[in-house]
């Protein structure tokens, strides 16, 4: 590690020198101490790399507050003359939503009542806030899964001929000969659990639903979503955004078809770059996102965050082998998101 310039050249920079004999956090010539990467897979292996250096050399920095990670926006938007950063995928859907409320309503069946302005946002907040937990739970649970929860499957796991008849349900609802819902019960507790075995690319992804997840909050969301949506699009609805001459509609035949129109027409007005690193923005765009003191973001690195990086690190880099295979076979199948 101390043969390479970086790594010397950062030690004699912070000025504290480093080991148990030598660092000495009063020689500290810095308040903050901010890692920037880029906002990719490299940038975060980069920034695994530097916090377990600082915390495994210089574990009083973390303790006492001086590390941060800076917080570049992977977005920069104009919509008119509104000119924007965006710092990741949830602050642009939300902005982008934002636009296509503007003018929009819905009409969710043949003569009814248009749906618009603050009860269509709630709708949307609904919608999305129920996605985004799909979104969050797919690296652990089939994504068909939760889908079929917010659509409406009930699941009851409070005995086995519940949860049998819920295994059937969801099975029916996911409809993939690929997908196999089983139910897997412990006679000695007397807990129930749903088994979901889905193959991809040749490997067998299996996911588990338990008693704890039904009661919890997760799920109480996606049945309020899939409460709140049952039975709200019929025959004739339409989705419409613009005033006077320029308005324009679509049919569609439930919420998530208005969702997409709605963002497709939003996309429609809004000029929009991404920034994978911090090497593709000008020194200005750096320094107005990044750099400047009053309007940049920062997240304070806490032990944890440390404690963390140093665990995957020694998982990903360490000398013994079966924690690592552990950790491919179980992170496997969601490589297909990573960022390349």
């Amino acid at each position: 590690m101390l043969s390479s310039e970086q790594i010397t050249t950062l030690i004699a920079t912070l000025g504290t020198s480093i080991g148990a004999d030598e660092f000495n956090i009063d020689k500290l010539r810095y308040h903050r101490i901010i890692i920037m990467t880029d906002a990719d897979v490299d940038g975060a292996h980069i920034r695994t790399l530097l916090l377990t250096l600082l915390y495994r050399q210089m574990p009083l920095l973390v303790e006492r507050g001086h590390v941060y990670i800076a917080q570049p926006p992977l977005y920069k938007v104009k919509h008119g003359k509104d000119e924007r950063y965006l710092k990741d995928d949830l602050e642009e859907a939300n902005y982008m939503m934002q636009i296509a409320l503007h003018d929009a309503s819905l009409v969710s069946a043949e003569g009814a009542t248009p749906i618009q302005g603050d009860a269509l946002a709630e709708l949307v907040r609904k919608y999305n806030t129920a996605n985004a937990i799909i979104m969050r739970l797919s690296r652990a649970m089939d994504d068909a899964a939760l889908s079929a929860i917010m659509n409406g499957v009930t699941l009851d796991l409070s005995s086995a001929d519940a949860a049998d008849a819920s295994a059937k349900a969801l099975a029916a609802a996911i409809n993939d000969p690929g997908v196999m819902v089983t139910v897997s019960s412990d006679d000695l507790s007397a807990k129930h659990m749903l088994r979901v075995e889905r193959r991809h690319h040749g490997n067998l992804k299996v996911s588990v639903i338990d008693a704890e997840f039904v009661r919890g909050t997760d799920y109480g969301v996606l049945a309020e979503a899939a409460a709140t949506f049952k039975g709200l699009i019929g025959a004739g609805a339409l989705v419409r955004r613009g005033t006077g001459e320029k308005v324009r509609e679509s049919a569609v035949g439930d919420f998530r078809q208005a969702m997409a129109w709605l963002r497709d027409e939003a996309e429609r007005g809004v000029n929009k770059q991404r920034y994978k690193g911090l090497g593709e923005m000008n020194p200005e765009q750096l320094w107005e996102t990044t750099m400047d003191p009053s309007v940049r973001r920062l997240l304070k690195v806490q032990i944890e965050d440390a404690i963390a990086a140093d665990q995957i690190f020694t998982t990903l880099m360490g000398d013994d082998v079966e924690p690592r295979r552990a950790f491919i076979e179980t992170n496997a199948l969601a490589a297909g998101n990573i960022d390349v």
